[in-house]
């Protein structure tokens, strides 16, 4: 495994209430010093990624639009993890929010990101069980559709052109890896919820 390079100097470039453009002096284990920059999240603890099951074999999807492009997509809940929130206290507050639905049963998959090359920012899947209808009030200029997926057809959804969300792709194939394994009755821990 290489050497990490050392950050010689951090420059704030730009700033916005969502990321800081941050310029890196690096030099490398071979003397090399270069540039680079990085998007750098304000999301602080981080952020989460949930994949609820409906049933066994569907997840429920939220439509929500997409500034970036412009557009409505299909994707998973997920949201920013508030100060002093765990990543399953997080998980049923933002399911709350964005689908209607809690989880009495949460558990921790994997860390997410989308472009580390250039951006900090991080999510962590967590796939939620044992659903009961409750809906809390968030952030969102509108109540999202709620659409049950069966992760038996994510090609469909892939092809679809409604879901193009790399992030949502990835842990809807780690879910279904997940329960293929048969992991939520292994006797491995996990968070509930009353």
């Amino acid at each position: 495994m290489p050497t990490k390079p050392t950050i010689l100097n951090k420059t704030l470039v730009a700033s916005s209430k969502l990321f800081h453009i941050e310029q890196l002096d690096l030099k490398f284990s071979n003397q090399v010093v270069r540039q680079y920059e990085r998007l750098k999240s304000t999301y602080y603890p981080g952020a989460v990624i949930i994949a609820p099951l409906i049933k066994t074999d569907t997840v429920l999807l939220v439509r929500e639009y997409c500034a970036g492009v412009d557009r409505y997509e299909l994707g998973l809940p997920k949201g920013r993890i508030e100060s002093g929130e765990t990543i399953y206290e997080a998980a049923d507050r933002e399911l709350k929010e964005e689908a209607g639905f809690g989880a009495r049963k949460f558990r921790f998959i994997a860390p997410l990101t989308l472009a580390p090359a250039y951006m900090s920012h991080s999510i962590d899947l967590v796939v939620g069980w044992e659903l009961y209808e409750e809906r809390l009030e968030g952030d969102e200029p509108e109540q999202l559709d709620v659409v049950e997926w069966p992760l038996s057809d994510i090609p469909s959804l892939i092809q679809s052109g409604e879901c193009t969300e790399a992030r949502t792709i990835a842990a809807l194939y780690l879910t279904l890896d997940y329960l293929k394994k048969d992991a939520m009755h292994d006797g491995t821990e996990f968070a509930e919820f009353a």
